[in-house]
């Protein structure tokens, strides 16, 4: 019998914070991260970051990019937030820096004839100048920091990648998103799998108003007799289809489970194949769409 793993141990969100100078490839960092199975969020307000961060959110991996840009943005704010996560036993996180010379960076926006967050009136160098200065303790509190001087966007994506992925199997991510059909089927999903004959712990006092996150839902869930046999195949079938899709150059895939309200049965499938492909070394994330929704 599959064995149910959910919330037999806490999962950690692994957070990356990516921050740099303007034109130094946060963005291409920030979209490598994505590649890799990272919810990738651009330009978020200081104050918003903890606020995505539960002890229950689905998602596990989550790579937000952070630079002078924002409207609440300043190293203090910053360095503050550095020191809360720090204090987040359910938080994994890193300071990724992206460092580059003066020269390249305005050589960089004589290029694109962008202007620069900081400009207001100065020229390109004095604004670059100070953003440099203004970031400089920020650079300082980097746990990971990377010279993009002299990189292509493809010689950045190779050293996002080697830093944070450490085996062959991730080069392909792979996101499992449960959902109602109720509510219609996920836009861009590659696989639909129906849940809908599973037992519905919906008709169950006591489990209606909890979700598959929950463990006596889950297991009753994987209580009934078909449900064992039913991971197992499709467990089975994605272990065969991911090496042939990684073949083919894709760099991402989705799978989608379904059940009528989208909270009790698809999320419990859901979670245990994830668990199921990241013991076998896939690099997994997770969505439940209608718990999410629930959640706003």
């Amino acid at each position: 019998m599959v064995e149910l793993a959910l919330f037999k141990e806490k999962k950690k969100t692994k957070l990356i914070l990516v921050s740099g100078p303007a034109g130094a490839g946060r963005t291409t960092a920030i979209r490598s991260l994505e590649d890799f199975g990272y919810e990738a969020i651009d330009n978020l307000p200081l104050n918003l970051v903890k606020s995505i961060l539960k002890p229950k959110k689905a998602t596990v991996k989550i790579a937000i990019g952070i630079d002078t840009r924002g409207r609440d943005f300043s190293v203090k704010g910053l360095l503050d937030l550095l020191q809360s996560l720090s204090s987040l036993e359910y938080v994994d996180f890193e300071l990724l820096y992206l460092s580059c010379t003066m020269e390249v960076l305005l050589r960089r926006y004589s290029a694109t004839r962008r202007r620069h967050p900081l400009a207001d009136g100065k020229t390109p160098h004095a604004a670059i100048e100070q953003e440099l200065i203004l970031l400089e303790p920020i650079r300082h509190k980097a746990n990971i920091l990377i010279e993009t001087s002299e990189l292509t966007p493809h010689d950045l994506k190779a050293s996002i990648k080697k830093f944070f992925l450490h085996t062959e199997e991730n080069l392909l991510s792979i996101s499992l998103k449960s959902f109602s059909y109720k509510r219609g089927l996920p836009r861009g999903t590659d696989m639909i799998l129906d849940c809908r004959f599973l037992k519905n712990p919906h008709w169950q006092e006591g489990l209606r108003d909890k979700t598959g996150l929950d463990f006596d839902v889950s297991e009753f869930v994987a209580s009934d007799p078909k449900f064992s046999e039913f991971i197992e195949r499709v467990t089975k079938l994605l272990l065969f289809l991911l090496p042939s899709f990684k073949e083919e150059g894709k760099s991402s895939v989705e799978i989608g489970f379904g059940c009528t309200g989208g909270i009790h049965r698809s999320v419990a499938v859901t979670e245990t194949v994830a668990k199921e492909l990241e013991d076998s070394g896939w690099n997994v994330s997770i969505k439940h769409r209608e718990i999410e929704r629930l959640n706003l």
